[in-house]
């Protein structure tokens, strides 16, 4: 069966490891993130990754190393808003605003800029904001490798 994934990452081995869903949805909570994760658990619609990712404009629900269909929630809830200033700045425009293919195009711009810089682990180390990254294990997993929008998996 073929897979959709608005953003797919593969590591320098060419192995899928990370699959984005990209959600312009504000105001979420972990609750509503793993009912998600459920919903496209149950309907087939993601594949044995080591990582998912549901990022939306102000929250990212990352899961690692989780293929069960059971309910669970995020192995990490981020607050994607200080780090994704940034980008909202350089498409001059406020999270609440943008479109679902513009906050997908951020998204890509993101990880795309995330691995270009991911060989200077040192300077992502000083940054609370990218912790997460470092904690989980994903950035370290797509160093080096490449970021695919809109592909079948």
């Amino acid at each position: 069966m073929n897979i959709h994934a608005d953003v797919a990452a593969y590591n320098s081995d060419g192995e899928l490891t990370l699959i984005v869903e990209v959600k312009n949805k504000l105001g979420t909570d972990s609750e509503w993130a793993t009912k998600m994760r459920r919903n496209i658990l149950a309907h087939g619609l993601l594949p044995n990754v080591r990582f998912f990712l549901l990022a939306l404009p102000d929250r990212f629900y990352l899961w690692k190393d989780k293929s069960s269909t059971e309910i669970e929630k995020p192995t990490y809830e981020i607050d994607a808003k200080a780090f994704l200033k940034l980008y909202f700045e350089k498409v001059h425009i406020q999270p609440e605003k943008i479109s679902g293919m513009g906050f997908e195009i951020l998204i890509n711009l993101w990880l795309n800029e995330l691995l270009q810089k991911s060989s200077l682990l040192e300077s992502f180390k000083q940054d609370k904001n990218n912790q997460w990254l470092i904690e989980s294990g994903l950035l370290e997993v797509i160093k080096h490798g490449r970021i695919v929008s809109e592909t079948i998996v």
